[in-house]
């Protein structure tokens, strides 16, 4: 924490004799006491502003940050909001709109385009980060108190079993929401009439839609990406009621079918094309990529009737006859999902074009599968969704061919860390080459020195002193002494969500039990790589060290010769 704080700053541009000119810039929230946007992660998502003024979220200003997530709605509002040019007719003008019942984080708030109506997303639990986003609307910013709660229920749970990740609002009434669905963000479409109450519909699925804007035509402009693909931009025409992203393009429904959920590319041609603006990498070809290296597969999980589902990611050099080497991916969070979505941090393509068939499971606490399956992890981390990952194991082993699951290795970070560290102690650590655990937990008692201590008091049921068994109970440490396949430990320095201590010690039990280990820190990163050649350097180390212990040629070792040959020619 230092003196500096993130602000909004306003002012207005008018253009005169083809000339602009920018007004004074005044900080809107001098004096409140509040920031906005919230750090690390806010952005232009923590506020929007109107024709009358301006609405923002931020944590609330009575609460340890620490041990709360609640975050509030606040709106400055008139309708001469825009002539003001003193910090005081802003600050006089705050309100804070009242959500009860939700004592969450409340995110995402936009006007409508008359700058009349606002919609934001709030979370029922406090100390929660991942409890469900459910919609309110504020039908007229001259009462901000009056707050209408779309798909309400009296359980409070609300009735569309998704959580939203955005709004935007459309044309007579309707909202589009962004949200996770089985390894998907797609995008809905619902009304904002209390008199049509249905819940949201799909209208746009398929890749990881990251981006949607309403252009004048009532058409959609939107940014996304795939597995295959780093940067999509294409347009989904106002006349398209029902339309599928699906293998990085666009495709309508086709006739006779009511249900987006039935659509499968496999199954129907393109039956009308969108427009494309930009395809960064032409579907992947840019990088020798393409949708035939995708696969899904679905296996029953720890609980009877419920089934994880995996995304598959292939070499481009596949060849159905022949075994390739497994790549078990398990991601953070615990309340996260893989997505059908690039990354340049573990990115499931750079894996298989080591020549790895990657597996990327959603195990129980994975998002988007519903809310109930999100919160069955708590008080489980090293019980239903380890069993998920030993019954995945065992399908990929009986049913998938091109496997060899002798030469199989397991990479995870943040909680995919905690659950490498954990898999090592345990029978399914023995079916594993190597393991890599980047960022993540070793003890329980030490997740105490997070910068975010609400965490583990939400995940393990409570604080230490109140829940001392499950604490203990998941602790990986209390079984260090059957640590035993090759380990691969990756800590930064300026982690405070998980602190880098828990790197050395797990690397500590490795050396002096004698396991083949190898320690890689950094000390300018924090909880993720994101410098470049840091970057370059981490995937160089897990590379080699994976590709070491199942008998691909080490990264390096394969550029050095790439860089040989090309010098002679």
């Amino acid at each position: 924490m230092t003196e500096n704080r993130n602000a909004i700053f306003l002012a207005t541009l008018k253009k005169d004799d083809k000339k602009f000119s920018l007004s004074k810039l005044v900080n809107a929230l001098k004096g409140s006491g509040l920031e906005s946007p919230i750090q690390p992660f806010g952005g232009t998502d923590h506020f929007d502003i109107s024709r009358n003024g301006l609405v923002f979220t931020a944590k609330d200003p009575d609460l340890n940050p620490a041990t709360h997530t609640k975050t509030n709605i606040y709106v400055v509002a008139s309708e001469s909001f825009w002539k003001a040019d003193v910090e005081s007719e802003y600050l006089a003008n705050i309100v804070k709109v009242p959500i009860f019942g939700f004592e969450g984080a409340s995110t995402s708030p936009v006007w409508d385009k008359e700058g009349k109506s606002i919609a934001f997303l709030s979370m029922r639990e406090d100390g929660y980060e991942a409890d469900k986003n459910q919609v309110f609307i504020i039908p007229n910013w001259n009462n901000p108190g009056w707050v209408e709660h779309l798909w309400a229920t009296e359980d409070g749970k609300g009735a569309w079993d998704r959580s939203p990740q955005s709004i935007t609002w459309g044309q007579d009434q309707q909202i589009y929401l962004t949200a996770e669905e089985a390894g998907r963000v797609n995008i809905f479409t619902a009304s904002t009439d209390f008199k049509k109450d249905k819940k949201p519909t799909v209208t746009v699925k398929g890749g990881a839609v990251s981006g949607v804007t309403l252009l004048k035509d009532g058409s959609l402009f939107l940014s996304s990406t795939s597995l295959i693909e780093n940067s999509l931009y294409s347009i989904l025409p106002a006349s398209a009621s029902h339309e599928v992203i699906a293998d990085g393009n666009h495709y309508e429904l086709p006739p006779g079918s009511t249900d987006a959920d039935d659509v499968s590319v496999n199954t129907y041609p393109a039956y009308r094309m969108t427009t494309y603006v930009s395809s960064n990498t032409h579907n992947g070809s840019t990088f020798g990529l393409s949708r035939r290296q995708i696969d899904e597969i679905r296996f029953e999980g720890a609980k009877k009737k419920t089934y994880v589902h995996a995304w598959v990611v292939k070499p481009s050099f596949f060849k159905p006859d022949k075994k390739y080497p497994l790549a078990y991916l398990i991601h953070g969070g615990p309340q996260g999902a893989w997505e059908d979505a690039w990354s340049t941090r573990w990115n499931p393509a750079v894996f298989a074009e080591q020549g790895y068939v990657v597996v990327a499971p959603n195990p129980t606490g994975s998002t988007g599968y519903g809310q109930n399956f999100t919160d069955a992890i708590q008080g489980e981390w090293g019980g239903l969704p380890y069993e998920d990952l030993v019954k995945g194991f065992e399908y990929i082993k009986k049913n998938v061919d091109y496997v060899d699951t002798n030469r199989a290795v397991a990479l995870g970070a943040s909680y995919g860390g905690y659950m490498m560290n954990w898999i090592q102690g345990h029978e399914l650590g023995r079916s594993f080459k190597a393991l890599v655990t980047h960022d993540g937990v070793f003890s329980m008692t030490a997740q105490l020195a997070s910068e975010e201590i609400y965490f583990p008091f939400h995940d393990l049921k409570g604080p230490l002193w109140k829940t001392p068994e499950t604490w203990a109970q998941w602790d990986p440490s209390r079984f260090a002494g059957n640590w035993a396949t090759p380990h691969l430990i990756i800590h930064s320095e300026l982690d405070y969500r998980l602190t880098i201590n828990e790197g050395l010690a797990a690397f500590n039990v490795l050396q002096t039990r004698g396991v083949e280990s190898q320690l890689l820190t950094f000390p300018d990163e924090n909880h993720w790589v994101l410098k470049p050649e840091n970057s370059l350097m981490w995937h160089e180390v897990v590379l080699d060290w994976i590709n070491g212990h199942v008998g691909l040629e080490k990264y390096t070792e394969a550029r050095k010769k790439a860089q040989e040959a090309a010098e002679k020619k």
